[in-house]
């Protein structure tokens, strides 16, 4: 009984450290919604079983050397509170740590993905080739004057940061619409929609937006990319 305990006891102190790490670390939650969308990717491109473990191994490994570093960073700081070069020495080393295995991880997505990726990116360019580039181009415009004038309407924040409402998120949104239309496919949809949100969240972890300017952002230029692409349908 109290050896189950014990696990039990073990387990939550692990949670608990993978936790602390995801609340705290900025990198940490970049590392994890970036392995959401892989995985979400792999699923939706219909990946052999070795494929998804190599991918989950890959993963695995970067979230085990963001975690160790973060656990060096913390020990570092409680050992020496004041700046020290051999501190500073070992944090840089475990955070190359961390560059090698994101890098190796870069590399071996590229390498899974790029022969199912290759044939939607073909047909991506083909589509933007045979749309008139004005069309893109006058929906960012829209989008651009819109945040602005709005901006300019609650005088708060700058036309370039802050505010009501998120010109990044505006951008963000109003091209996800553009590459959905021109894409006519749901994979690419599905990513440009993260990546919109990704964007999204940025600014919103950042503080640099309130969760309402961002949201307010990505209604308008959904908006705006959806009604030029309507009026261009007439």
């Amino acid at each position: 009984m109290k050896l189950i305990q014990h696990l039990i006891s073990s387990f939550n102190y692990a949670v608990n450290g993978i936790i602390y790490v995801l609340k705290h670390e900025k990198n940490m939650k970049i590392h994890f919604i970036i392995s959401i969308i892989v995985l979400i990717f792999g699923l939706l491109l219909n990946l052999n079983k070795f494929e998804l473990l190599i991918l989950f191994i890959t993963i695995a490994l970067v979230f085990f050397a963001e975690m160790i570093n973060t656990a060096i960073e913390e020990l570092s700081d409680l050992v020496c509170q004041k700046y020290n070069t051999k501190v500073k020495i070992i944090k840089d080393i475990s955070a190359g740590a961390v560059l090698v295995t994101a890098l190796n991880a870069i590399v071996i997505g590229y390498i899974i993905f790029f022969q199912n990726i290759r044939p939607l990116t073909l047909d991506l360019l083909y589509q933007i080739q045979q749309t008139p580039i004005h069309l893109t181009f006058i929906s960012l415009i829209l989008i651009i004057l819109v945040v602005i004038g709005v901006k300019s309407y609650f005088n708060k924040g700058t036309p370039l940061q802050g505010g009501m409402p998120s010109g990044h998120s505006a951008i963000a949104f109003g091209l996800m619409i553009i590459i959905s239309n021109l894409a006519n496919d749901a994979l690419i949809t599905t990513l440009s929609l993260w990546m919109a949100l990704l964007i999204a969240q940025s600014r919103i972890e950042g503080e640099i937006h309130t969760p309402w300017e961002v949201i307010s952002g990505a209604i308008i230029g959904s908006l705006i990319g959806i009604l030029i692409f309507q009026l261009v349908s007439l």
